[in-house]
C-alpha cells in the first residue's frame, strides 16, 4: 500500500462476513484502521439467512487466530473446537461479539451496500499517478447515497447474494424470472419458518452440492411428519462417487455423513433421484410446474415447490473501473484458478496460496473469501482466513509473514473414484461402516458414531452385529 495513503486512509473491508472480520482483526493487529462496509442491517448477514443449518466444520476451522486473539483479551471463551456449530450460532457465538470490540465497532458501518468502486480522478483508462490515487467506494444506504476514501481495498462481499440460475447453460430457465415466487434459492429453513410452504407438498431440489444435500434431508424429516411431502432430486450429471461426498474418508466428518445419509436416503426409495436432467424451462400447468429438460427427455411433472441450490457466482460489477483479471471460466482471481478448478479438482483442499496469487493489476485491491474462488464451490472458511492473513500483512509492508503462508485444511475424501462405503462389510452396519444397501437404521447409526456413541440400537458385544439394519 502506498506509504502516504496507509498513514491518512483507513483499508475499506467490504463485507461483515466471518472472512471480512477477520480481515479487520488483523488489520487492527497491524495498527491499520480499517472501515467496514456491510450491506446488512447486521454482520454475518447472509449466515443468517440459513441460520437453522448447522455447519460440517467445527469451531477449530471457523475462528480466525487474530479474531480469537482480540476476543480472549475480552474475556471471551472459544467453545469447544470439534462443536459444530449452526450458522446463526456462528454469528451469535462469534460474529456479533467479534463486532461488538472497540478496535472493530468504531469503524463498522452497516446497512451501507457498495454500489461501485474506481481511483479517485482515475478511470479505468488513466494509467499516469494511477498507484497513489486512493480508492473511491460508492455506497449506497437509507441516507442516500455517497463516497467513502481508503488506500486499499479487501474485496470479502462473497457469492451467496448471487445464485446461480437453475438452467442449465448459465442462463435463467425459460419461465424461470416469471415463476420465481414458487422457487427458493440456497437453502430455506424447511424445518422452521418455512414449513408450511413444502409440508404435504412434491417439492424439486435441483444442484448436487452439499446445500442440496442438506435440504434434501430437511425434506425427509419433514415427510416423515407431514405426509403426502415428496422429494424429487434433480441433477445435471450422472450418479456417481463424487455425488454423495466422501463417506467415512471425508476429513470433516459431519460433511462425510452428510453425504452417507443422502446416499442412504436415496436407496430407501423416499427420493426420487432424476440423473443427466438438464432444466431448460419451468411452465406452471394449473397449481402445479413442470419442468423441462433437453428435448426426449421426460419432464418432471406435478411439482408444488422448486428448492434451487445451484451455487453462487460473484458480482463483478463492482469492480468494473478497477483493473482487474479473472479467470475466463471460473471468474477467481486469475492466479489462483489453477489450484481450485473444479474441472480438475474434486476436492476442498488447495495449495496454500496468499497475498501474490490474490493480487490484480489494480494494485491495493484484493478479492478474498469466497469471491475469490468465482463460481468454484470447493471454499472453506479457513481458507479465506490464511488469505486475508496473508493480504494484510502484504498491505502493512510485512512481505516475509505475508509469503508465509500455512494452509492446514482437512481433507475431503471425494478425490478417489470409490468411496469408503461402497464396500460392504462382511456384518452389518453396528461397529462399522453402513452397508452399500442400508437405509434409515445405519443412517443413523453412522451418524451416533459420528458423535461418540454407540449407534442406533446395536446389540450387546456378545449378539450378532448383524442384526443392526436387518
Amino acid at each position: 500500500m502506498n506509504d502516504r495513503l496507509a498513514t491518512t486512509l483507513p483499508v475499506a473491508v467490504l463485507g461483515a462476513g466471518p472472512v471480512g472480520l477477520a480481515a479487520a482483526a488483523h488489520l487492527a493487529a497491524r495498527g491499520l484502521t480499517p472501515l467496514i462496509l456491510e450491506a446488512g442491517a447486521d454482520v454475518g448477514a447472509n449466515l443468517e439467512t440459513y441460520r437453522h443449518v448447522r455447519l460440517f466444520s467445527p469451531w477449530q476451522y471457523n475462528v480466525d487466530r487474530a479474531a480469537r486473539v482480540l476476543l480472549e483479551e475480552a474475556g471471551w471463551r472459544m467453545p469447544a473446537p470439534e462443536g459444530l456449530p449452526t450458522a446463526g450460532e456462528l454469528v451469535d457465538g462469534y460474529l456479533r461479539p467479534l463486532a461488538a470490540l472497540p478496535a472493530l465497532a468504531a469503524h463498522l458501518k452497516l446497512g451501507r451496500r457498495v454500489l461501485a468502486i474506481t481511483r479517485a480522478g482515475f478511470d479505468k483508462v488513466k494509467t499516469r499517478g494511477r498507484e497513489a490515487a486512493p480508492f473511491v467506494i460508492r455506497v449506497a444506504s437509507a441516507e442516500g447515497e455517497r463516497d467513502y476514501l481508503a488506500g486499499a481495498v479487501i474485496d470479502a462481499t462473497g457469492t451467496w447474494s448471487h445464485p446461480n440460475p437453475l438452467g442449465a447453460n448459465g442462463l435463467p430457465a425459460q419461465g424461470e424470472k416469471f415463476l420465481g415466487a414458487r422457487i427458493a434459492y440456497g437453502m430455506p429453513d424447511v424445518l422452521g419458518k418455512d414449513r408450511a410452504r413444502y409440508a404435504g407438498k412434491r417439492v424439486l431440489v435441483a444442484g448436487a452440492g452439499h446445500s442440496a444435500a442438506g435440504s434434501l434431508l430437511a425434506l425427509a424429516q419433514l415427510a416423515e411428519e407431514a405426509p403426502g411431502t415428496q422429494l424429487v432430486w434433480a441433477i445435471r450429471g450422472l450418479p456417481g462417487a463424487k455425488l454423495f461426498g466422501g463417506g467415512e474418508a471425508d476429513g470433516l466428518p459431519a460433511r462425510g455423513l452428510l453425504g452417507m445419509r443422502l446416499r442412504a436416503l436415496q436407496q430407501s426409495g423416499r427420493l426420487e433421484l432424476r440423473s443427466s436432467f438438464r432444466i431448460r424451462a419451468l411452465a406452471a400447468c394449473g397449481a402445479t410446474l413442470t419442468v423441462h429438460g433437453d428435448a426426449g427427455v421426460a419432464p418432471i411433472e406435478g411439482i408444488d415447490a422448486v428448492i434451487a441450490a445451484t451455487g453462487a457466482r460473484p458480482d463483478l460489477a463492482l469492480t468494473r473501473e478497477l483493473r482487474v483479471r479473472h479467470d475466463p471460466w471460473l471468474e477467481s482471481t486469475d492466479l489462483l484458478a489453477p489450484l481450485i478448478d473444479p474441472n480438475e479438482h474434486s476436492c476442498g483442499t488447495v495449495r496454500p496460496h496468499g497475498h501474490r496469487e490474490l493480487a490484480h493489476p489494480e494494485p491495493g485491491y484484493y478479492a478474498v473469501g469466497a469471491k475469490s474462488y468465482g463460481r468454484a464451490p470447493n471454499f472453506l472458511m479457513a481458507t479465506g482466513y490464511e488469505q486475508v492473513r496473508s493480504v494484510v500483512a502484504a498491505l502493512a509492508g510485512d512481505l516475509a509473514a505475508a509469503d508465509d503462508v500455512q494452509l492446514e485444511l482437512p481433507e475431503t475424501g471425494v478425490c478417489s473414484t470409490r468411496q469408503a462405503y461402497d464396500e460392504v462389510p462382511a456384518a452389518g452396519c453396528c461397529g462399522g461402516p453402513a452397508p452399500l444397501a442400508a437405509a434409515g437404521c445405519c443412517a443413523a447409526d453412522a451418524e451416533a458414531k459420528a458423535e461418540g456413541k454407540g449407534g442406533c440400537g446395536c446389540p450387546p458385544a456378545a449378539a450378532p452385529a448383524a442384526s443392526c439394519c436387518a
